[in-house]
């Protein structure tokens, strides 16, 4: 069985510094905290995922990976 775009779902990214939030396709995340970094902060990683999404997305992948036994 493989991920179709329906199936993944958005996140929200967040930049303080500019004081935006959006919501974009998995997909799209990486290219999109990229561009927003490099036309906004010089390339410097200021953008990233909202850091609850990140947190939360961290536990998802340690708990399938076994690492919380």
């Amino acid at each position: 069985m493989t991920d179709t775009d329906e199936d993944l779902p958005a996140l929200t990214i967040t930049c303080e510094a500019c004081g935006t939030e959006t919501r974009v396709p998995f997909d799209e995340v990486e290219a999109t905290i990229e561009a927003h970094n490099e036309r906004q902060h010089d390339g410097e990683p200021v953008a990233e995922i909202d850091p609850a999404v990140k947190s939360r997305l961290q536990d998802l992948l340690a708990e399938e990976m076994g690492l919380l036994d």
